[in-house]
C-alpha cells in the first residue's frame, strides 16, 4: 500500500536528496567519455591535417555503444572483487578510462592513426560498459516514484558533462601541447572515481547464479512480465514514440545553413538554445514527473512534442530571421527535454533491478534505432518534398507513438504500477528473511 501523505518527502527534500546528488555524478561519469571521442577526438585530428574522410570513419569508434547488450550480461554475472556488485564495475572502467583518454595525447595522428582508433575503441567500450553499470545501479538505487526526477538529473549531467572535452579542451588547445590537454581532460575521470567510493549499494538486489541465467532470463522475464504481445508493444512505442523528433532534428545544421544563417549565428544561438533548452526541459520535466507520475508525463510531454516539431515548419517560411531562430529552438528543445525525461524514466521502468544491467543495455540499444532511422532517411525525403512538408511529416509520425500509450501507459496506470512494487518489495523482504 501507499505511504500515507504525511511520511512522503517533500518536493524540495525529494530534488535535494542524496540519491538525485548520486544521479549528478553518474550522468557526469557517463557522458564525459562519449563527449570525448565525438567532440575533442575529431577536433585533434583536424588540428594535426587529418582529412575529412578519416574523421568520418571514426563515427565507427561508437559501435560499443550499440553492442553494449551483447556483454551486459557478464557485468551482471561477474562482479570485481572491489567495492560493490556495481560500483566494483564503475572503479574498474573509471580507472581504465583515465588512463586510456590520458594516453592518447601522446599518439602522433599523422604516423599512428590506426593506433588512435583502436584506442577510441579502447575507451568506447569501457566507457560503454560503464553505462551498462551505472544504469544499472541507478535502477537498483531510486524507487518507482524517483526514476523520473533520477533519470532527469542523470541525462542533464550527461549533456553538462559535454562542456568539459567540447569546450574547456578546445580552449586549453589553443595555447598547449594535445599531451597535456588528454592528460588534463582525462584527469576528470577523477570526479567518478572519488564519488563512486561514497555510492551506496542497495543489498536487496543479488546477482545472477550463472552465466546461462544472466543470459536468458532477463529476456524471459521481459516476456514473462509483459507477455509475448505486452512485450512487442513496449518495443514499438520505443521506437515511435521519439521518432518525429529525431527526425526534426537529424539535418538541423544544414537546415539551418540552406536558411542563410552564418555559421557563429549556428554556433552561438542555436547551439546554446539547443543545449540549454534540453536541460531547462529535462528538469522541468523530472521534477513535473514527481507529482504526474510517468504515465501522464508521456502523454504531456509527448503532445509538447509534437507541438514544437511546428515551430521548425515556420521557421522554414520566415527564413533567415534570428529571433524566430531563437524561439523556435527554445520551445523545440524544452520539447526535447521533457520528451526525453519521460522516456528515459518508462525505460527504466520497463526493466526489473535484477536484470537490470541486461535489460537497460538492450532497451536503450533498440531506443537509439529511430535516431539511425532518421539520420539516413531525412535527407532523401526533404529533397523530395522540401523542409516545410517535411516538418509536417515528422509531427505525423509522432502520432503512432502517441497511439501506444493507450496500452504501454494509460493515463491512470501509475497507481497500480505503484502498488504492484511495493507489492515486490515486501514479498523480496519477506523472501531474503527481513
Amino acid at each position: 500500500m501507499q505511504e500515507p501523505k504525511g511520511d512522503e518527502p517533500s518536493l524540495i527534500q525529494s530534488i535535494f536528496s542524496p540519491k538525485m546528488l548520486t544521479c549528478i555524478f553518474t550522468g557526469l561519469s557517463s557522458g564525459f567519455p562519449l563527449y570525448v571521442l565525438f567532440q575533442l577526438v575529431p577536433a585533434w585530428l583536424r588540428t594535426e591535417g587529418v582529412d575529412l574522410a578519416t574523421i568520418g570513419l571514426f563515427s565507427l569508434i561508437l559501435l560499443p555503444y550499440n553492442w553494449k547488450f551483447a556483454w551486459a550480461p557478464f557485468m551482471d554475472r561477474y562482479m570485481p572483487p572491489l567495492l560493490g556488485r556495481r560500483t566494483g564495475g564503475m572503479l574498474v572502467t573509471q580507472i581504465f578510462l583515465l588512463f586510456t583518454i590520458a594516453f592518447m595525447g601522446f599518439l602522433n595522428p599523422e604516423t599512428s592513426i590506426g593506433l588512435i582508433a583502436s584506442v577510441c575503441v579502447v575507451v568506447a567500450f569501457f566507457s560503454a560498459s560503464q553505462d551498462i553499470v551505472l544504469d544499472a545501479y541507478r535502477r537498483e538505487l531510486l524507487k518507482e516514484n524517483e526514476l523520473g526526477l533520477g533519470n532527469t538529473i542523470h541525462v542533464q549531467a550527461y549533456r553538462i558533462s559535454g562542456l568539459i572535452p567540447g569546450a574547456l579542451g578546445l580552449i586549453l588547445a589553443d595555447s598547449l601541447d594535445w599531451n597535456i590537454v588528454f592528460m588534463i581532460i582525462g584527469a576528470f575521470m577523477i570526479i567518478g572515481i572519488v564519488a563512486t567510493f561514497n555510492f551506496v549499494e542497495n543489498n536487496l538486489v543479488s546477482a545472477p547464479k550463472t552465466l546461462r541465467e544472466a543470459v536468458i532470463q532477463p529476456f524471459s522475464e521481459f516476456i514473462s512480465r509483459n507477455n509475448w504481445s505486452g512485450a512487442a508493444l513496449i518495443l514499438a512505442f520505443m521506437f515511435f514514440y521519439k521518432l518525429g523528433d529525431n527526425m526534426a532534428v537529424a539535418l538541423q545544421t544544414p537546415f539551418l545553413i540552406d536558411l542563410g544563417f552564418s555559421l557563429t549565428t549556428i554556433g552561438l544561438v542555436a547551439k546554446n538554445a539547443g543545449l540549454w533548452g534540453a536541460v531547462f526541459g529535462g528538469i522541468l520535466g523530472g521534477i513535473w514527473m514527481i507529482k504526474l507520475g510517468i504515465n501522464k508525463a508521456l502523454w504531456i510531454f509527448g503532445l509538447v512534442q509534437i507541438s514544437t516539431i511546428f515551430g521548425f515548419s515556420v521557421l522554414s517560411e520566415a527564413g533567415n530571421n534570428t529571433l524566430v531562430l531563437a524561439i523556435v529552438l527554445s520551445m523545440e528543445y524544452v520539447g526535447v527535454g521533457l520528451g526525453t525525461a519521460a522516456f528515459v524514466a518508462f525505460i527504466a521502468r520497463s526493466t526489473t533491478p535484477v536484470y537490470a544491467a541486461t535489460q537497460l543495455s538492450l532497451l536503450t540499444a533498440i531506443s537509439v534505432l529511430p535516431r539511425t532511422f532518421a539520420s539516413a532517411s531525412s535527407g532523401f525525403i526533404v529533397e523530395e518534398i522540401g523542409y516545410t512538408s517535411f516538418f509536417y511529416l515528422c509531427m505525423a509520425l509522432a502520432i503512432p507513438g502517441m497511439l501506444l500509450l493507450f496500452k504501454v501507459a494509460p493515463w491512470n496506470g501509475d497507481q497500480q504500477l505503484f502498488e504492484e512494487e511495493a507489492a515486490g518489495n515486501e514479498e523480496n523482504l519477506e523472501s531474503s528473511g527481513k
